[in-house]
């Protein structure tokens, strides 16, 4: 697959990143339960990722009861996310919180690269990466003062 199709890819799941926020703050805010919000949101994704899953495209090479435990922390972190994102964004804002989210990303992107962990390609942290994060925190800084 060209890098262009990865780049455009992931720029509709950033684009979607906000939207689910907005979506599923306002749900728990009718239903009175950000958690209730989240349960459903999970049951959904579920749902739609087993569905791709079934068409055969992404079968697993390997068995998946013989990976490192610690690779399903995954799941308690998206958890993380979509709890908390659901809960404060009403009361901070979409824009606020995903901002933020999106720090933390950066963050702990170039420190995932920096270092390759989890298998990842080295990308060591440069004065140009490192100040492009700074300039992103100026932002988010910015962005709070209304």
């Amino acid at each position: 697959m060209p890098t262009s199709t990865y780049a455009i890819t992931m720029l509709c799941a950033g684009i979607g990143i906000p939207i689910l926020a907005a979506l599923n703050a306002a749900l728990g805010g009718r239903i009175g339960s950000p958690v209730a919000a989240s349960v459903v949101l999970f049951v959904i994704a579920f749902l739609s990722a087993a569905s791709v899953y079934a068409t055969g495209i992404f079968k697993p090479s390997a068995s998946l009861l013989a990976q490192p435990k610690h690779l399903f922390l995954a799941g308690v972190l998206i958890a993380f996310y979509v709890l908390s994102i659901t809960f404060i964004a009403p009361k901070f804002g979409v824009g606020n919180a995903v901002f933020f989210v999106l720090l933390g990303q950066l963050i702990s992107a170039a420190i995932i690269d920096h270092f390759g962990l989890f298998g990842a390609k080295i990308n060591p942290l440069s004065i140009t990466r490192a100040g492009g994060i700074f300039l992103m925190a100026a932002g988010v800084y910015l962005t709070q003062q209304a």
